[in-house]
Parts: C-alpha cells; sequence; structure tokens
C-alpha cells in the first residue's frame, strides 16, 4: 500500500468519526455547550485554585507530621 493510500484511508476514518459527532449520545451536550462568561471563568479559576492550594497544603501538613513528630527520614 502506498503512503498516498495510506493516508486517503486514515483521512476517510477521521471524517467518518466526526461526521458521527452529531448524532451520537454526546450530541445534546454539544449543541447546548457554550463559552464561559468572563465572570463564570474567573469563578472556576479561583476554585480550582483554592483547591489545588487546599490539597497542597494537607500533603504538607501530612509531610511536616511525619518529618517532625515520627522522625521519618527524607
Amino acid at each position: 500500500m502506498k503512503i498516498l493510500d495510506k493516508s486517503a484511508e486514515v483521512q476517510r476514518n477521521i471524517e467518518r468519526k466526526f461526521s458521527r459527532i452529531g448524532k451520537g449520545k454526546y450530541s445534546r451536550i454539544l449543541k447546548m455547550a457554550r463559552k464561559p462568561t468572563r465572570d463564570e471563568y474567573s469563578k472556576v479559576v479561583t476554585i480550582t485554585g483554592l483547591g489545588i492550594i487546599l490539597v497542597g497544603g494537607v500533603g504538607f501538613a501530612i509531610y511536616m507530621i511525619l518529618q517532625v513528630y515520627l522522625k521519618i527520614p527524607k
């Protein structure tokens, strides 16, 4: 099989997959999806950042407990 034939087959497969996007189980979600407003985006970024800081803080607290109180080496 020549490289042009193979690339054409790959292209047909990709186009076939994308042609079914509007007809499958995710079509309603894709039709309802929209770009978030600036306010929505800033809220999502704030909440995500606070979550990352919280998880990092818990991990650091556990690390400090293990280091200071239980004297577990690095």
